[in-house]
């Protein structure tokens, strides 16, 4: 095989944005795609001269491809996943890998076969800035971590663009807001550079800025091994909002804003000096370095290229899909939290959070108002898109 054949499941914003990248990476080959939208999957199908269902079990049946990429909304993500590996085919699943952690466990369990390959789109863990800051915490340069705050608010959402999907931004069609739909990715990093917390405190928004039954505004405190704390605070109503990614160690603290990653080095370790020192107002002498990298990385188009390699050549993954777990943890550690009103142990205990969220759904009095016809939309997703 020198290219794979790819289908698309799921023609909404994100899938169009896959469909464009798909177009200019020679090793696939698009064959199919897949919407329950016929409006959408015909639209596609002719632009791009390839077949169109309307049933994605279908399209697994005719044995048209020899992966997906799922784009669907997230509830969709658990259920394409387990039948597309089990009708031996390759995966590729867009954030988040499912809503909840039991369905990301009896997602990760259908992925028996080795030789069936299995990604998640966390494009931004190829932006060379991250990279770079999992690079200094990793090595231990910064020293024994102290403290991590991330304040992300700048995922800016109109009222328009929850109105856009009738699954948008309900219990039942997605799950959640903020920390489902646009913070899976920074969820995603922050595991991927600090680990995960061992326990979390969440509080919640419901519909605070929009007309909404889920979070969209979200501060969470966090407990780490060893004692460093940590603050995620999101929202998808303020702007012009802010991306301050902050952390803290006894060597040093490293802080990514408006692309740029300052490194402010300790000559003497905090946690030394503080001991050592005879004076009662004297502070560690201090370096400061800009840390230089070059653009935001690949993104889609580079973690596509990667699965294509994967299935070909057998090149390791950026993002394995298993690992997607760990931000839908998360993301439900804050959310059962402020539900409970206490704080949440991890690991989660995915079956109880389970339970709540069909609670959540079976008790929604929410009548969702949408100006979404059916018919095919161009988004520029582009816009959408945090950056550092």
């Amino acid at each position: 095989m020198d290219r794979v054949r790819l289908a698309v499941i799921g023609i909404g914003n994100i899938g169009n944005l896959h469909l464009g990248n798909i177009e200019q990476q020679p090793k696939v080959e698009l064959t199919a795609v897949c919407d329950i939208v016929p409006e959408k999957a015909k639209a596609a199908a002719e632009r791009y001269g390839v077949k169109a269902y309307f049933d994605s079990d279908a399209l697994l049946a005719d044995k048209v491809c020899d992966a997906v990429i799922i784009g669907t909304p997230h509830y969709f993500h658990t259920t394409i996943g387990i039948a597309a590996m089990a009708s031996g085919h390759h995966v590729l699943v867009e954030k988040p890998i499912s809503v909840h952690k039991a369905d990301c466990e009896r997602l990760v369990a259908a992925h028996a076969d080795s030789g069936i390959v299995f990604a998640a789109m966390f494009n931004q863990r190829t932006d060379p800035a991250y990279q770079k800051i999992r690079d200094l915490v990793k090595s231990g340069e910064l020293g024994k971590l102290l403290r991590v705050n991330w304040i992300i608010t700048n995922w800016f959402r109109t009222q328009a663009y929850y109105d856009s999907g009738g699954w948008r931004a309900t219990w039942r069609g997605e799950g959640g807001g903020v920390l489902l739909n646009q913070c899976p990715h920074n969820l995603d990093l922050l595991q991927w550079i600090v680990g995960m917390p061992l326990q979390v405190r969440g509080f919640c928004d419901i519909g605070k800025r929009h007309t909404i039954e889920v979070e969209d505004e979200v501060t969470a405190y966090m407990v780490y091994p060893d004692g460093c704390t940590g603050l995620f605070v999101t929202s998808t109503g303020e702007a012009p909002g802010t991306n301050r990614l902050e952390i803290a160690g006894d060597q040093g603290k490293v802080v990514l804003e408006n692309d740029q990653i300052t490194y402010t080095r300790n000559e003497v370790r905090a946690t030394e000096f503080l001991r050592t020192s005879q004076a009662s107002f004297a502070r560690p002498a201090t370096e400061t370095i800009d840390v230089p990298y070059d653009g935001h990385g690949g993104q889609h188009a580079a973690v596509l290229e990667n699965f294509a390699d994967a299935i070909l050549q057998g090149t390791p993954l950026i993002a394995p899909a298993e690992e997607g777990i760990h931000s839908v943890e998360l993301a439900n550690a804050m959310l059962y939290s402020s539900l409970m009103g206490r704080p949440i142990d991890l690991p989660l205990d995915g079956a109880a959070y389970e339970v709540e969220l069909k609670r959540l759904i079976a008790n929604s009095t929410f009548a969702k108002e949408t100006t979404d016809s059916g018919a095919p939309a161009e988004a520029d997703m582009a816009a959408s898109f945090s950056k550092s």
